[in-house]
């Protein structure tokens, strides 16, 4: 019995949590178990996904199996790629500098501001009148 090679590696953004696993193949990318460009139709979310793989030139080396869970589309999109750059971190630990310089291993720390009492949400306060 073989055992087979797999990368690991979290991602977070927003309320968003995703954890890819990278194993050796032909380049395909399940989600949740659906076909990536199923799950993320717009072809502009999917590049910007992938950017990990493209900046270190490792885009037909891998299959990435992808759980996500919580938040968006956008808060999701951005927890895969998170979890994709780790996991090729874990596999390779060479491409950190790449990965670093543009920015992919950083967890996006922006997250929804707490509602406030008296307001409505956040910041946006009720209609004042004078009378």
């Amino acid at each position: 019995m073989a055992l087979k090679v797999q990368y690991w590696g979290t991602g977070r953004r927003k309320e968003a949590v995703a954890r890819a696993r990278l194993v050796p193949g032909q380049g395909r990318v399940i989600v949740n178990r659906r076909l990536f460009e199923e799950y993320f139709p717009l072809k502009a979310v999917r590049v910007n996904i992938l950017k990990p793989l493209q900046i270190t030139e490792t885009a037909g080396k891998y299959d990435i199996i992808v759980n996500v869970r919580g938040g968006g589309v956008t808060g999701q999109a951005g927890a895969v790629r998170h979890a994709i750059a780790r996991a090729l971190l874990t596999a390779d630990g060479s491409l950190r500098p790449v990965l670093k310089k543009a920015g992919l291993l950083t967890r996006d720390p922006r997250v929804k501001e707490r509602r406030k009492y008296g307001l409505k949400k956040a910041r946006k306060a009720p209609q004042w009148q004078k009378r």
